[in-house]
């Protein structure tokens, strides 16, 4: 498999997913749930994590309905590949669709995770492995991403993704050493 291809669509992968146009919109809204007043009362740092964790998984499930809450409408995005940040969620839907068409199962793991709060600004990043079917054939292989995010309400929500994979990384990463925290 072509590895450019593969890196495109580990970025795209990576990238915050979208709502479907046409979707049917509920009538009803659903009441907060114990989970959502939960991550508003944990620390912000804490908060975030638990955020990007639901996100992945609600992204290795495929369901881009709830994947919409963790990011922002205007969301810019970054590939490891050498072309234009997409702008917002209509520049993303077309190639976030491409790029889902091609996969079959899947698996993310995400490890070595920081995170920095400034006010209601926050960044994060961290170390991913993915592993699963693209293309019909086996394909694994791992990157880093950084996500810039703002806080709108009780929620921290995604406004840039910067995803890229590393080239001819072979052994396993080596976890990081813990920073203080605020630390650069």
């Amino acid at each position: 498999m072509n590895r450019r291809w593969l890196a495109a669509g580990l970025a795209f992968l990576f990238l915050p997913s979208i709502v479907w146009c046409g979707h049917k919109k509920e009538k009803k809204k659903n009441p907060p749930t114990e989970e959502a007043n939960t991550a508003a009362s944990l620390p912000p740092e804490r908060a975030i994590d638990q955020e990007i964790s639901e996100m992945l998984g609600y992204w290795q499930v495929g369901d881009l309905d709830n994947l919409h809450k963790y990011y922002s409408d205007g969301v810019t995005v970054v590939s490891g590949t050498f072309e234009p940040p997409l702008v917002g969620w209509a520049s993303y839907a077309t190639a976030y669709t491409r790029q889902r068409a091609r996969l079959g199962s899947l698996r993310l793991d995400r490890r070595n995770t920081f995170i920095f709060v400034r006010g209601d600004m926050a960044w994060a990043t961290y170390q991913w492995e993915f592993s699963g079917i693209v293309d019909g054939k086996y394909a694994a292989d791992r990157g880093q991403t950084s996500l810039i995010l703002t806080r709108q309400g009780d929620r921290w929500v995604i406004v840039h993704n910067h995803t890229s994979e590393i080239c001819g990384a072979q052994a396993s990463p080596q976890p990081a050493q813990p920073q203080a925290p605020g630390g650069a």
